[in-house]
């Protein structure tokens, strides 16, 4: 029996038409990675403040307890409590930096667009290249 094809977008929070969007930035490859962590951040949080079959409330980020409530049920980690923890803190530190831009936009964080994120990580890059440019002179 042949096995399936492994499929990148079937286990993504992100459609395909997002990681084509995400991929079709000219940003530099940091901050393209960079980008596509924030937008999976984005949307597992989304996912994870929304109930099955409910609409995306717009409120505040989900807390450390209900990040680690749906990191717990999900059957490819279920049994590796040392990953459940690590994917935990990551996605409490994501939504730090979602709070960051989203305040930067005068926005709630899980209101935010991939737009929104892709436009943040411009600028960083031009900030952080236009540095690079300013110290070798």
């Amino acid at each position: 029996m042949t096995p399936e094809p492994y499929d990148p977008a079937a286990e993504s929070p992100l459609t395909l038409a997002e990681l084509a969007q995400l991929e079709a930035t000219l940003l530099p490859a940091l901050e393209r990675h960079h980008l596509r962590l924030l937008a999976h951040g984005l949307r597992t949080l989304q996912a994870i403040s929304r109930p099955t079959g409910a609409a995306l409330e717009l409120g505040p980020l989900p807390d450390r307890a209900a990040i680690g409530a749906w990191v717990r049920q999900q059957p490819p980690i279920a049994d590796d409590a040392e990953f459940q923890a690590a994917l935990v803190e990551q996605l409490v530190a994501t939504g730090g930096h979602l709070e960051h831009i989203a305040g930067e936009l005068g926005r709630a964080p899980l209101a935010l667009e991939l737009d929104d994120l892709s436009a943040w990580t411009t600028r960083q890059a031009d900030r952080r290249l236009g540095q690079g440019e300013t110290n070798r002179g």
